[in-house]
C-alpha cells in the first residue's frame, strides 16, 4: 500500500468516526429534549430549593448547601439574615459569629470564613452587589462552577448548567453522559446537547426527580417513572 493510499485510509477512518459520533450526539439531543419535555409536564413549578430574596443571599445560601441538605440552610440563614441583613452588616461581622450561627451546616469554619471574605469583595469591589459575569463570580471565596452556574441561570436568567450530585446521578443513568462523574466534564457534555435556554430548569427538574423517583439512597422508582421507556437505566 502506498503511502496515499495509507494516509487516505486513515483519513476515512477519521471521517468515519466523525460520522458515527455525530450520529450518537444526534440521538442523544433528541433523547435530552424528549427528557426535558416530560419533567417539564412533571414537575412545572421545580425552581431553586434553596430560600432567597435577593442575589448574595443566594451566593451565602449555595455556600452553606454543601454537604447539607436545603431544608436546614434555609432554616439557618433565618437567623444570620435576621443579625446581619445586608452585604455591608455580613462583610463587617466578625468570622466567629458567623461560624457559630452556620455551624448547624457542617464545616462551619471554612463556611464562615468563605462568607466573610466574599460579602468584603462585594462590598468593597461591586458596590454590594453580585457580579454578572461567571469568571467574575468564579474569583469570589467558596464559589465554584456549580455555584457560579446557579447564580447565572437563577438570579440572572442566563444559560446555566447547575451539575450538582442529582444532575449527575441522573444524566448518566439515563445515558445522556457516559460513565463520567467530574462536575464540569458532566457540564461540559450537557452543553452540547441541551439547549441553552433550557439548562437552569432542567437541572433544577432533575433534583426534584432524584429526590422523589431516582434516589440515591434506595432503589430507584422506576416503575413511577415518567421517563423510564427512554432511560438507560445504566447501572440500575
Amino acid at each position: 500500500m502506498t503511502k496515499e493510499e495509507q494516509a487516505g485510509k486513515r483519513l476515512a477512518k477519521k471521517e468515519n468516526a466523525k460520522i458515527a459520533m455525530d450520529k450518537k450526539e444526534a440521538a442523544k439531543k433528541k433523547q435530552a429534549l424528549e427528557i426535558i419535555k416530560r419533567l417539564k409536564i412533571q414537575y412545572p413549578d421545580a425552581g431553586c430549593t434553596l430560600d432567597y430574596n435577593e442575589a448574595w443571599k443566594l451566593l451565602v445560601s449555595v455556600r452553606l448547601a454543601a454537604q447539607c441538605t436545603d431544608a436546614r440552610v434555609n432554616v439557618v440563614v433565618e437567623g444570620l439574615y435576621k443579625k446581619y441583613p445586608s452585604v455591608e452588616t455580613l462583610a463587617e461581622a466578625p468570622v466567629e459569629d458567623i461560624e457559630a450561627i452556620v455551624k448547624p451546616c457542617g464545616l462551619g469554619h471554612s463556611k464562615a470564613r468563605d462568607i466573610s471574605a466574599c460579602m468584603k469583595i462585594l462590598k468593597e469591589q461591586y458596590g454590594g452587589n453580585v457580579p454578572d459575569q461567571f469568571e467574575q463570580l468564579l474569583k469570589l471565596p467558596g464559589v465554584g462552577r456549580k455555584s457560579a452556574n446557579l447564580i447565572m441561570g437563577d438570579v440572572f436568567g442566563k444559560p446555566a448548567i447547575v451539575t450538582d450530585t442529582h444532575c449527575i446521578r441522573l444524566v448518566n443513568r439515563m445515558g445522556l453522559v457516559e460513565n463520567i462523574k467530574e462536575p464540569k466534564k458532566v457540564e461540559m457534555a450537557l452543553w452540547k446537547i441541551i439547549p441553552p435556554e433550557e439548562g437552569s430548569d432542567f437541572c433544577h427538574r432533575l433534583v426534584y426527580h432524584g429526590r422523589e423517583i431516582c434516589t440515591a439512597r434506595t432503589k430507584p422508582f422506576c416503575e413511577k417513572c415518567c421517563l423510564c421507556d427512554i432511560c438507560g437505566k445504566n447501572g440500575v
